[in-house]
Parts: structure tokens; C-alpha cells; sequence
């Protein structure tokens, strides 16, 4: 199928790409990678009278640095992510998340900032930021918000970017030292969406007690999802498989995933069980022999 007919811009500035968006609200809708917004044209799931193409933009292009974790542009290739020495060094979790993102094609084109933008329940990159606490920095014409990723994603394909507003950067906090961390999903196939996947971060005391938890989900719930409860369990015990096993059971009861025609809600709640208990044992693994950045 072809797209609807739309207005096309290619603002060549930051500045002028939010001015744009100023003008025209929710008549407009915004070009990056284009590897979920062209199917969604393609089919008329989405019919945007203006699309604001922002790949001039190369301010929001960079990996740097920032107190100690990660500042990384919008704008940055998922295979650029995936490549960056600077992203394995100070951000393991994200490091092994980022290949399992489609396939090669996909991340050649794909941004960080527009898969977290497009809030995919069933992607990677949102379950990734909300287990490392990040912070989504949203700009418009006149001004910069910072928000968490609790408040960032809201539901199926909702965040709280205003018509507006563009997502600019995401600032990843320093990694916890002496962390563990795992990334696992099942999938269909290589390159399909996960069923249900699951980002743990564990951090183990000198004592071999549990000090820090986090888990969280995709293909679990409309938006990635946080297991709270089993974090606070997990944490003062011992980094066991009975404890993992438990805080997995925990886990998987607070989980709300969607049948589909690839798997029904129990599968789903069954696999992100297995999934937890191993993803928990891979974390405490790294962490005894010495974590992350």
C-alpha cells in the first residue's frame, strides 16, 4: 500500500524543527528512523496532513558522557548505539539489549530516541531505561522539561511527549558500581518482537546479600513495566536460586500481558518467570565477579 498524502518538511535546525511543531500540533507528526512510523503510513494506520523529517539534525546525534553515566541524542542509530565502546563500557545492560532489536537493517535506520518515542509495549529500549532509572529530556519552542520514565510512558503506543514537544535525549545515570546486569526475551525467531523479555540489574554487598534489585518487563503489560515488589523482596537476601525463584513467582503475578496469536497471557506470564530466575542468576554472576562499568 502507498500512504496517505501528507505535507513533507525537512527542517534543517533544531530550532527550527521545533518551531514547526509549534505551528502545526497534532497535524504533525515526526520523521526519524522511520522503521515503525512508514509501515503505520504504509498501512493508514497513521495519517499525519505534515511529517517533519529531522535528520538534519545532527546536535542530537552524539553519545557523550554525563555525571558519570550517558547522555545520548534522539538521534543516535541503534547500530551506532550498538557499536559505541562508550555504551558497553558505562552501560552493560544497554549494550546487550541493543542487538536483539530487529535485524541489522533495522538498527542501520533505527534511533534510540524513536523507538523510545513510539513506545512499542513489546520493544526493547523502554524495558532498558526504566530498569536504569533514566531521564527522557523533551524540549518545544520555548522550553526543556526532564521527565522519568515512569512518567514518560503512559500506555499502548502513548507517552507524555506533547504535540509540541520533541524527545531530544536520554541521560542514563552512573552505573551502580559493582552491578550485574542481564538482558533475556523469547521470540519467535531472531529479528521478530519479543513475547515477553526481561532487564535485571543486581547488585550483591560484600556480605553475598542482595543490596539492589530491578527488573523490568516488555511484552508484559501496556507500557514496560517495573516489578517493584519483587525488588523489594529480593533485596537483604541472599543471591540464591530458591530467593530468585520466589521473587520470579512475585514478579510474574504482577504482570498484565495481552493474548495474541502468538501466545496466550499465560504463556506469557509463565516464560517471564523462567526468564526472571535466569536473568536474576546471570546479574548475581557478573556481579560476584565484579559487575559493570
Amino acid at each position: 500500500m502507498k500512504p496517505p498524502p501528507f505535507e513533507y518538511h525537512a527542517p534543517e535546525s533544531l530550532a527550527e524543527g521545533l518551531d514547526l511543531l509549534r505551528r502545526l500540533g497534532e497535524d504533525g507528526k515526526v520523521l526519524a528512523g522511520g522503521q515503525s512510523l512508514m509501515p503505520l503510513l504504509n498501512l493508514r494506520l497513521a495519517r499525519p496532513a505534515h511529517l517533519i523529517d529531522i535528520n538534519a539534525f545532527q546536535e542530537l546525534s552524539s553519545i557523550q558522557p554525563w555525571d558519570g553515566g550517558l547522555q545520548i541524542g534522539a538521534m543516535v542509530r541503534q547500530r551506532h548505539a550498538e557499536r559505541s565502546d562508550l555504551i558497553r563500557q558505562r552501560c552493560p545492560l544497554l549494550a546487550e539489549a541493543l542487538p536483539l532489536i530487529g535485524h541489522p537493517q533495522i538498527r542501520n535506520r533505527g534511533t534510540i530516541g524513536g523507538s523510545l518515542a513510539h513506545a512499542d509495549p513489546a520493544s526493547e529500549l523502554p524495558a532498558v531505561v526504566a530498569a536504569l532509572d533514566a531521564e527522557l529530556v523533551l524540549r518545544n519552542a520555548d522550553r526543556e522539561r526532564t521527565v522519568s520514565a515512569d512518567a514518560f510512558f503512559l500506555g499502548f503506543f502513548s507517552t507524555s511527549v506533547q504535540p509540541d514537544e520533541l524527545l531530544t535525549e536520554v541521560r542514563l545515570p552512573a552505573w551502580p558500581a559493582g552491578a550485574g546486569w542481564s538482558y533475556l526475551e523469547v521470540s519467535r525467531r531472531h529479528g521478530d518482537f519479543a513475547m515477553v523479555g526481561v532487564a535485571s540489574l543486581l547488585r550483591v554487598d560484600s556480605q553475598g546479600a542482595i543490596a539492589e534489585a530491578r527488573l523490568a518487563y516488555t511484552g508484559a503489560a501496556p507500557a514496560p513495566l517495573r516489578a517493584r515488589e519483587a525488588e523489594r523482596q529480593l533485596v537483604g537476601q541472599p543471591a540464591t536460586s530458591a530467593v530468585f525463584a520466589d521473587a520470579a513467582e512475585v514478579a510474574a503475578r504482577a504482570l498484565d500481558p495481552q493474548p495474541d496469536v502468538h501466545a496466550s497471557a499465560a504463556y506469557r506470564r509463565h516464560v517471564a518467570g523462567v526468564l526472571t530466575r535466569r536473568a536474576l542468576a546471570q546479574a548475581a554472576a557478573r556481579a560476584n565477579a565484579g559487575g559493570g562499568a
